[in-house]
């Protein structure tokens, strides 16, 4: 797991947090397994405390507050792995997890929307649809008796 090569979760260019800040927990998994199903602890937990966090600019520690609150428990994030026999492979796809989880809750709100009116040709467009659709319908109507 951390070797020279990265000594942390690289999150985005500007943000690695340190594997000092990252815990971890096995369990057994369920599903397959074969016959170490049931002593393999394969499945992982990886434990990040956001609001603690040291690595984190007050205006990024906000953001992910508030962005990942319903993810949170006490300012603590935790991202299960359980998709792969392997424990090591689970190590790695919590990690991918998390970095791709905080980066995404880190990146800079969209601009907001410019309202706009549609075009006069779209409710030109959108009007003779209706009425053709109003003409197709009326088609299957039974003929009215005079």
């Amino acid at each position: 797991m951390p070797t020279a090569s990265r000594p942390g979760l690289r999150v985005t260019a500007g943000l690695t947090i340190p594997d000092a800040e990252l815990s971890w927990r096995f369990s057994r998994s369920s599903g397959p397994g074969g016959q170490g199903v049931n002593t393999a602890d394969s499945r992982v937990e990886l434990v990040w405390d956001a609001a603690g966090s040291a690595v984190l600019s007050p205006v990024q520690r906000e953001r992910i507050l508030e962005r990942l609150r319903g993810r949170l428990v006490g300012g603590v994030l935790t991202i299960a792995a359980s998709e792969h026999r392997a424990q090591l492979r689970n190590r790695e796809a919590a990690r991918e997890r998390l970095a791709a989880l905080v980066a995404e809750a880190l990146r800079p709100p969209a601009p907001p929307r410019r309202a706009t009116k549609p075009s006069r040709g779209s409710r030109e467009r959108r009007l003779t649809a209706k009425h053709r659709r109003t003409d197709i319908k009326s088609l299957r109507r039974r003929p009215r008796e005079e």
